[in-house]
């Protein structure tokens, strides 16, 4: 099922609009441009950033149209006639070329490149960079907490917290990072997530006695019955109580699922209930830990402390992207009518890479990933011999020999799509086997290696030739 329906040509910023205008009334609007899309830094102080939201992206791209009450909309913001005729037909004609969903991709490298006339290249760049970026950011630290957790599952506790209806998109990008399943109901109606949850406190307070609480939910929920242990005091109330439901659940058949534990010290509330657990002969029961949890917590709890918690309920600080608001990806104009195009800058960070592009990634004799490169689009990717550091030519990699493979490829074609990212599943998967081909010094947490990526000479020779000319 589809995240988008209707129409979405008015969900750009404004000035998208003017400038399409513009475009149109200048007699521009069958020139072709070429724009990337690239981020500046990983999110989070790490070593990779996940790629994601693009099926949501190819999703809103087919119906980015304008409705009659769209065109009214826009007819009283003043925009001319000729103009809203041109919209009221409008539909994206052009070329899409990108990486798949669930790569590791990494700074300044183009993950997405567009080409059309320059009025649709221009009016989809406002929601591509709000889907890309916010579901790339989430979909990070989601794949940071899996890798935190190791083999032990967690879910995506973040609804209540996350910003509005963004909470659909992250607990989809939050799936393709690692989550086994969401709190978000409509989210798993839409993407296809399974949701699972538990009881509020509220639940338990609405009894007047703790343990006809946990009856009462036990016998509503019988096959998949986890109880929240710390409304009152976990281990001298919420646990034995919960051991005593669990008795009479297995007088009639059945097992309690899980405790779950949400506030105090979890590493030593955890060990004591998994000893109270056991000496009841529950050892089958397993125990869900929630409360303010991020990778570092997780990793703590793990590694650290020993602690043996089986589950993790995830919220507020991976549906947010806590602490990092978002992802710093642009959307750069780099060719128009076949000549290429160059932003400069007082911030050097800030120069852009001119001309169309294709994206070449190198393996090291290990299989692993070794460099990316990038390369003009005319050039022949088996001429390369060496990449060169964007900003200090004196620094090179030699290339030539090694296992390569391209990175973008076409998924819209004239407009149509040819290349669906597929079910969330499969994301999910890939991301587990490139994660696997990203050397361990990229993914620790402090002061992870930087993934290295470099330029050909072709293009460095056309970015200090512009450069020049246009100072």
């Amino acid at each position: 099922m589809k995240f988008t329906t209707g129409h979405w040509g008015l969900y750009t910023d404004f000035y998208e609009l003017t400038m399409a205008q513009g475009y149109f009334c200048n007699g521009n609007k069958d020139d072709r441009a070429v724009f990337n899309y690239f981020f500046r830094t990983n999110p989070f102080g790490g070593g990779f950033t996940v790629f994601a939201g693009l099926q949501d992206f190819l999703d809103m791209l087919e119906n980015f149209t304008f409705g009659k009450s769209d065109i009214n909309y826009l007819r009283s913001c003043g925009f001319d006639d000729s103009f809203l005729n041109y919209l009221k037909d409008f539909r994206f004609s052009g070329n899409i070329q990108s990486v798949n969903e669930g790569e590791i991709v990494f700074p300044n490298v183009p993950v997405l490149q567009v080409e059309g006339n320059i009025i649709e290249a221009q009016l989809i760049e406002s929601f591509l960079l709000n889907t890309l970026n916010f579901e790339s950011l989430i979909a990070t630290k989601a794949y940071r907490v899996k890798i935190a957790a190791g083999e032990k599952e967690f879910t995506d506790f973040g609804l209540r917290r996350a910003q509005g209806l963004g909470a659909l998109q992250a607990s989809r990008a939050s799936f393709v990072g690692g989550a086994s399943s969401t709190s978000n109901v409509l989210a798993g109606k839409i993407y296809g997530i399974p949701v699972s949850g538990t009881q509020a406190h509220s639940w338990i307070q609405s009894f007047d006695d703790e343990t006809e609480a946990f009856r009462s939910y036990a016998k509503n929920h019988p096959e998949n019955t986890i109880l929240l242990v710390d409304t009152y005091d976990t281990l001298k109330s919420g646990v034995p109580n919960a051991i005593k439901v669990a008795k009479e659940m297995e007088e009639k058949g059945y097992k309690l699922k899980a405790v779950r534990l949400d506030s105090g010290d979890l590493a030593y509330l955890s060990k004591k209930t998994r000893k109270m657990l056991d000496d009841a002969g529950l050892s089958y029961v397993r125990i869900v830990a929630s409360n303010q949890l991020n990778e570092y917590v997780i990793k703590s709890l793990i590694v650290d402390q020993n602690a043996p918690i089986d589950f993790f309920g995830v919220g507020t600080e991976m549906i947010t992207g806590k602490n990092d608001a978002a992802l710093d990806g642009v959307y750069k104009l780099t060719e128009i009518n076949g000549q290429p195009k160059m932003k400069l800058s007082d911030n050097v960070e800030k120069v852009t890479l001119p001309a169309k592009k294709q994206v070449i990634r190198y393996f090291d004799k290990h299989g692993k990933f070794y460099r990316d490169a990038i390369l003009i689009d005319s050039e022949d990717p088996d001429s390369i011999e060496i990449i060169y550091h964007p900003l200090y030519p004196e620094l090179f990699t030699k290339v030539k020999g090694l296992p390569k493979e391209n990175l973008l490829n076409p998924v819209v074609l004239e407009g149509t799509t040819v290349k669906k990212a597929g079910n969330l599943n499969d994301i999910h998967n890939y991301l587990l086997t490139r994660a696997a081909l990203l050397a361990g010094e990229h993914k620790r947490f402090i002061s992870p290696h930087l993934y290295k990526a470099g330029i050909s000479e072709k293009l460095m020779i056309t970015r200090n030739e512009m450069a020049k000319r246009y100072e």
